[in-house]
């Protein structure tokens, strides 16, 4: 029967039990294994009962934690010390937590009733001590078994047993004791044979048959005799004996007959001394392992050449300045056209400063709310306590005060923040590239204003272009291997603003940017620089360097959090694999690349232990590997910036929230209302749904010389709701970092 087990949850289970982050994988393996290097723990796809499956992970939690890594003790074999070694991790792991008694009891009750120990038939009186020893430490509460003296000594050294070596030294002498009882029984049995030989041949010599001592056969299978007659057609079945005549013939039948019921008799005969319900049970557990499950496979992170990764913010206004110097003077040489360039560029200026003194309206109000919530919060975790210095103007109050004494408010120290904007550089962002550099821009002033530190990447697929135009520079960002998740060669980061650059540089390189996008929106003179031109939407890879690029800018900059916003308009694809492919036509293995398979993918993360389950959908892929940046790295937050057209945000809540539910009414209530939405997204701390439509229109009051009260009034409605839309997002965005 297939029992459902959640394997993500009993991974989690085995890291609690360990109280550290091991490393748990789920794989068609027969037998647990544990790395003690890499603290890696393998569990086989068991197809066992909860109750079964928890005693299991237990188990193995408590080698990893209790086992060394080492060879045994020379001379002891593995499934003597087996019995003394899994009585003693067991009962390190009951003493740890209480509650797992109960949970061994039950799974080795379910064991016991599937008869795992192959206990059918078997007269447990009759096992070695050994094979005992095992069932009173798995299942004796359900057994009863009775130790001698001698032999309760050794179930006591086991049972005190707290390190290896004491399981060592008792596995040594139940090990010893084993051998020295089938000696024994060895011993007996010989001289038993030797008894029988020497009755057989004085019988032998006896020409009467009829005169063979009846208490020879007594102690043999009666049965077995009356076969070996049957089949030889010479003897008298009534009797139970052969005629025995004067040759050896029948004699030499009867004593193989014999020796072979022996030898095929109690396992405890053989030359060695076994454990034969250790090896039951290892079997048995073998064979629950659904070989039928998908196994899983483990994906990793690539770390990344940052150096290739990272376009640097001098590099980039370098190429595209040189790129337009050149442009420039072609044009120039040309005789044509330099009059339209000359123009173009003046009004690409006039449109950027005309921006930049309407911004400062919202950046001020972003400054204020700033200082404002930073105040409030400081305020709210203000400590008050008294100083000891009497307060000279409460004296006159000594009859009924008792509080005479001086305060001071001791004001909590807030958090440093800095932020981190990624731009979507994508082709779907064409139509809404400026409005989203406007609020871009917004952001950047303002913390220029207020002093955060702050770094601006735009995603592309297109600055590894070569110059020319023609093919790529590729520069790999990491040495592939089996098992990591697959980043394009073509991907890079162009780092566009940082808080490093003095005002005039700032200023210099905001109006370069602006000019490119503008370009790009309205037909000028001037052409958009190859290297520049919109892309693919590589997110999912910036994601990827993100998890190596926040942390370096934290540690760099020195402040305590770090918000993470993205600005972008859609979802990337899920990111390949890179796998290792066996060819016949080939000697060694060609390493491709393959989907994500979201049965049976997992992303694991090193540096913590945590795995994620790979989901199907695109938003959610991006979710998850967010949600890995921000394990990595505490203090981490990320901030998701959605442009959409009027017509797309009914479709986008009800995809992500779900269809008609109590989160998607009230964020399409609030759309309505404002235009605007704020949901919690896969992995992102806040997402904010903005229209793109009204922040690209106008807020100022304007209106016709001549206009009647009525256009005057929908002018001025006009105005506020556009203001109102940016002030509530803007402060809601504020309120994060304050």
């Amino acid at each position: 029967m297939n029992k459902t087990v959640n394997l993500e949850i009993k991974g989690q289970l085995a890291k609690l039990l360990a109280t550290e982050d091991l490393i748990i994988e789920n794989k068609q393996v027969e037998t647990a294994m544990f790395n003690v290097e890499t603290r890696v723990l393998t569990l086989p796809m068991w197809d066992a009962e909860e109750s079964v499956y928890d005693m299991l992970v237990a188990h193995e939690v408590g080698h990893a934690l209790f086992t060394p890594n080492r060879d045994p003790r020379k001379g002891i074999p593995q499934t003597f010390l087996n019995v003394t070694e899994d009585a003693r991790i067991e009962k390190l792991m009951k003493r740890k937590y209480e509650g797992l008694p109960k949970t061994f009891y039950g799974g080795y009750n379910q064991l016991y009733k599937d008869d795992f120990f192959d206990l059918a038939g078997v007269d447990i009186d009759e096992m070695n001590l050994a094979d005992r020893m095992n069932l009173h430490f798995k299942i004796g509460p359900f057994m009863g078994i009775q130790f001698n003296e001698e032999e309760q000594k050794i179930v006591d050294a086991t049972s005190n047993a707290e390190t290896f070596e004491d399981a060592e030294d008792a596995a040594e002498m139940l090990y010893n004791y084993c051998k020295q009882e089938l000696a024994e029984q060895e011993a007996k049995q010989k001289e038993e044979e030797e008894e029988f030989e020497a009755m057989m041949k004085m019988q032998g010599n006896n020409s009467d048959g009829d005169d063979m001592n009846e208490d020879v056969f007594e102690s043999y299978n009666e049965d077995q005799l009356d076969n070996d007659t049957d089949e030889e057609g010479e003897g008298n079945p009534k009797s139970g004996r052969p005629d025995l005549g004067e040759d050896d013939t029948e004699y030499d039948d009867i004593k193989e007959s014999v020796a072979g019921n022996e030898a095929s008799g109690p396992p405890e005969q053989d030359s060695e001394p076994k454990v034969r319900t250790d090896t039951a049970l290892a079997k048995a557990i073998k064979d629950l392992v659904n070989d039928e499950a998908q196994p899983n496979e483990y994906i990793e992170l690539p770390e990344l050449n940052l150096n290739t990764v990272i376009n640097s913010n001098e590099s980039i206004h370098t190429y595209i300045q040189d790129y337009w110097r050149q442009n420039e003077k072609d044009v120039k040489n040309y005789n044509e056209g330099y009059e339209y360039l000359l123009e173009d560029y003046a009004k690409v200026e006039q449109e950027y400063q005309k921006y930049r003194k309407e911004a400062q309206k919202e950046v001020n109000y972003l400054v204020k709310e700033f200082e404002c919530k930073k105040a409030a919060d400081s305020y709210a975790r203000a400590t008050v306590s008294k100083t000891g210095v009497l307060d000279c103007s409460k004296l006159h109050t000594y009859k009924y005060n008792e509080d005479l004494f001086k305060k001071v408010t001791t004001l909590a120290d807030g958090k440093n923040h800095g932020l981190v904007f990624i731009l979507d550089w994508s082709g779907s962002m064409a139509n809404c590239l400026m409005d989203t550099l406007k609020q871009l821009y917004n952001l950047v002033w303002f913390c220029r204003k207020v002093g955060i530190p702050f770094k601006v990447y735009a995603f592309t697929y297109e600055f590894n272009r070569s110059i020319e135009g023609n093919g790529y520079n590729l520069l790999q960002h990491y040495t592939p291997k089996d098992g990591l998740l697959a980043v394009d060669d073509r991907f890079s980061l162009m780092e566009f603003f940082n808080s490093d650059s003095t005002s005039k540089e700032s200023e210099q390189q905001l109006r370069t940017i602006w000019k490119v996008a503008y370009g790009m929106r309205n037909y000028c003179s001037y052409p958009t620089p190859p290297r520049l031109q919109l892309s693919g939407t590589p997110l999912n890879e910036t994601i990827v360097a993100l998890n190596q690029i926040l942390p370096k800018f934290k540690k760099e900059t020195g402040v305590q959090k770090v918000q993470c916003v993205i600005l972008t308009d859609g979802e990337a694809n899920h990111l390949p694999k890179h796998k290792l492919v066996e060819r016949r036509w080939e000697d060694t293995p060609y390493l491709g690349q393959n989907s994500i398979n979201a049965v049976k993918d997992h992303l694991r993360n090193r540096k913590n232990g945590r795995t994620y389950r790979i989901k199907h959908s695109w938003n959610e892929f991006t979710g998850t590997l967010i949600e890995y940046v921000k394990d990595s790295n505490p203090g981490i937050n990320f901030v998701g910036i959605r442009l959409l057209a009027p017509r797309d945000s009914g479709y986008f809540i009800d995809r992500y929230l779900g269809w008609n539910t109590p989160e998607a009414l009230k964020a399409k209530a609030q759309w309505k209302k404002t235009k605007s939405f704020s949901m919690e997204l896969d992995g992102y701390n806040k997402y904010f749904g903005l229209s793109s439509a009204t922040l690209a229109a106008d807020d100022d009051f304007e209106v016709e010389v001549n206009a009647t009260k009525a256009q005057i009034k929908r002018a001025f409605f006009k105005s506020l709701k556009t203001k109102k839309l940016n002030k509530k997002v803007l402060g809601e965005f504020v309120e994060l970092i304050a």
